[in-house]
């Protein structure tokens, strides 16, 4: 067990479902004040996507990440923020083989423009996040005909821009095999000490949260690799204790959970409450931006 716990708070994710919560935040205004909350109670790291205001949707604008980061930087300058740059990753398809269209629910891009909003944030140099995440291999993603598809090129291409921006990638593993090739990511020096991984389970159908699969996992990661994981639903808590009995780091909020218990709706903050609640009774105590930053190996702020 570790002593100090990094709590990130995935703020408002891309999915469409979120958007029944009354907390959902779908504006940048909305989210910039949804992650200061989460900040306010105990994340070291805020994880953005963004939403079209009009509809809800999903959005991959740069505009409104330019926005969010510049409404938390007016009020909270060292909060560490992560963005996104999993978008454009879905491929929907029909029973005759055919690749269906956007408004069929495909947004499959080039690695490249997966990062655009990055890359336009760190070439203007003043809403400049400290990391973005990259998804580490493709899955079936929920029922019916829809993956996402994350290639080793595409993955290679994400962390060679990562290292040209000076952003830190955070890897997304999705499934074992994914955790293989971060390894392999890493063998390659395609990834700098300290690497950073987040275990993501429960996510349909990648890997279930299995306490003996975490733990098996957590055994083949570098001891210099700093890493997380999370559940989504009712999974969001108890992987929380999972994951620092077994020396990680957490993650909450509401792209991956929107209960408190049972039919009440949480806020990012209470949930962020929560988690801090779990580390502290554990015996260990949440870390600081200042001590993330440190973990993690970032520039201060």
């Amino acid at each position: 067990m570790r002593s100090e716990v990094i709590i990130t708070c995935a703020v408002t994710g891309d999915d469409r479902k979120v958007t029944k919560s009354p907390y959902c935040a779908v504006t940048p205004s909305e989210i910039a004040e949804s992650a200061l909350a989460a900040a306010a109670a105990g994340a070291a790291i805020v994880h953005i996507h963004v939403r079209d205001p009009l509809t809800g949707d999903f959005s991959m604008e740069t505009r409104h990440y330019r926005e969010v980061i510049q409404r938390i930087r007016e009020k909270n300058t060292n909060v560490i923020i992560n963005l996104t740059c999993g978008m454009g990753g879905y491929i929907q398809v029909d029973m005759d083989g055919n690749i269906l269209p956007v408004e069929k629910g495909t947004d499959f891009v080039s690695q490249e423009r997966r990062m655009r909003h990055l890359i336009e944030l760190v070439n203007e140099g003043t809403y400049v996040p400290e990391i973005c995440t990259i998804d580490c291999g493709s899955l079936n993603f929920g029922e019916g005909n829809r993956a996402y598809v994350s290639t080793p090129e595409y993955i290679r291409q994400g962390l060679k821009i990562c290292r040209e921006l000076g952003v830190k990638p955070e890897l997304e593993v999705f499934d074992t095999g994914n955790l293989w090739f971060c390894m392999q990511m890493f063998k390659e020096g395609l990834v700098d000490e300290p690497m950073m991984l987040q275990l993501c389970t429960t996510i349909p159908y990648g890997m279930p949260a299995n306490i003996g699969l975490l733990a098996s996992l957590v055994s083949t990661i570098p001891p210099s690799a700093q890493w997380a994981s999370f559940g989504i639903g009712r999974m969001q808590m108890p992987m929380v204790a999972q994951s620092v009995l077994l020396g990680g780091h957490v993650r909450v909020g509401l792209e991956d959970n929107l209960y408190l218990s049972k039919g009440v709706y949480a806020s990012n903050a209470q949930l962020v409450e929560r988690a801090r609640n779990i580390i502290e009774s554990l015996g260990a105590s949440i870390a600081s931006t200042d001590q993330a930053r440190d973990l993690l190996k970032l520039a201060p702020r």
